[in-house]
Order: structure tokens, then C-alpha cells, then sequence
């Protein structure tokens, strides 16, 4: 998607040769013209798939599940990250460890969002080392829902996350994939779309 890419290139900030910071458009400050044209792409990549509902991840999966969801006409559903007085019972919880944050952590989702009926599309900010797309696929299995695919907006290629959600045998299409981040400087992977 050439337009994230140039957000990439002109606005992100490479901290090192495996952090890229992108919040002044994505994970921060969201820019909403942006994430409509990411939700559109979803919609146009994933709409032949029969998707009824989105679930993403707290809290900067959420502006580009919420425009997917807008133009594909179905609810999203987020894991939150932090224990809520309202979020106590019958909950579908995985373990996830973020990668730039360096922690663990529980995420859950009220069983009462999703059913066996579902088809699901996860939808997250990066694509790393797939700890947080692979927790999302636990908590829609437990449902008994099936996933139809995986929406990533920025994918770092470099890493191993890729590998993981392969041999998932699920279907991911990343908007931007990043080959590499050395010397300060973001190179993309050259894709070949058919």
C-alpha cells in the first residue's frame, strides 16, 4: 500500500535496527485519513472471505480494525490488555509477550462477543515476532469461531512473526513489509502481488 509506505518513509523513525516508531500517524496520534484508506484495503483484500466479525488488540489495533470494520459492515471486538471491573466473567484469555514492550501479559475477550458462527478477521498495528496475532487466533478458537485471515498494517519481515503465523496455516496479508531497518533507514520487501 503505497500511501502507508511514503507515511513510513516521510513520518516513522527508525530507533533501531529493529524499532521502528510510528506514532505520530499510527500508534500515538492516529491519522483517521490513513486508517480509512487501511480499512478500505482490508475490506478489498479480505471482503470475498465471508467475515462477521473483526478483533484486534488494545489499544493501536484498534483504529485500523474499527475503519475495516466500517467498510465491511461488521462489529469489532478488541482484547483488552488490563484487568476492568466490567470484564470478569466467562472470559477467552491467551498469554502474549510484546515485543517492544518487553512484557507479558493476559489478554481477554467477554465469550459473550463471539460464537462458533463467527468468521473472524484479526486485525493488528505490527507483525513482529506474531505473539500478539497467534494470542488473538487462541481467543477466537476458543469460541469455537473460525479465523478466515490475518490483517496486519506494518509487518517487519526480518523477524520471525511471519514464520509463526504460516504454520498456522492462515492466510495474512500485511500492508507494508519492512525488510530491514540498518543504518537508520527503512527498507521495504519487494512483493509481487498475483
Amino acid at each position: 500500500m503505497e500511501q502507508l509506505k511514503r507515511k513510513i518513509e516521510e513520518e516513522g523513525t527508525v530507533l533501531s535496527e529493529e524499532v521502528l516508531k510510528v506514532d505520530s500517524f499510527l500508534n500515538h496520534q492516529i491519522d483517521p485519513e490513513l486508517m480509512l484508506a487501511v480499512g478500505e484495503e482490508f475490506s478489498s483484500l479480505f471482503q470475498g472471505e465471508g467475515v462477521t466479525k473483526i478483533v484486534t488488540i488494545e489499544s493501536s489495533g484498534i483504529a485500523p480494525a474499527v475503519m475495516a470494520g466500517l467498510k465491511l459492515g461488521v462489529p469489532v471486538v478488541f482484547a483488552r490488555k488490563r484487568q476492568s471491573l466490567t470484564l470478569t466473567d466467562n472470559l477467552l484469555t491467551a498469554s502474549v509477550y510484546s515485543f517492544t514492550k518487553k512484557t507479558e501479559s493476559t489478554i481477554a475477550i467477554s465469550a459473550g462477543h463471539l460464537s462458533e458462527d463467527d468468521n473472524v478477521l484479526v486485525i493488528d498495528d505490527f507483525l513482529a515476532n506474531g505473539q500478539a496475532a497467534k494470542g488473538l487466533v487462541s481467543i477466537v478458537e476458543q469460541a469455537g469461531a473460525k479465523v478466515c485471515g490475518i490483517g496486519i498494517v506494518i509487518e517487519k519481515s526480518f523477524q520471525h512473526g511471519r514464520k509463526e503465523l504460516d504454520e498456522l496455516g492462515i492466510r495474512v496479508e500485511s500492508l507494508a513489509r519492512i525488510a530491514s531497518l540498518k543504518g537508520g533507514k527503512v527498507t521495504f520487501l519487494q512483493e509481487v502481488r498475483s
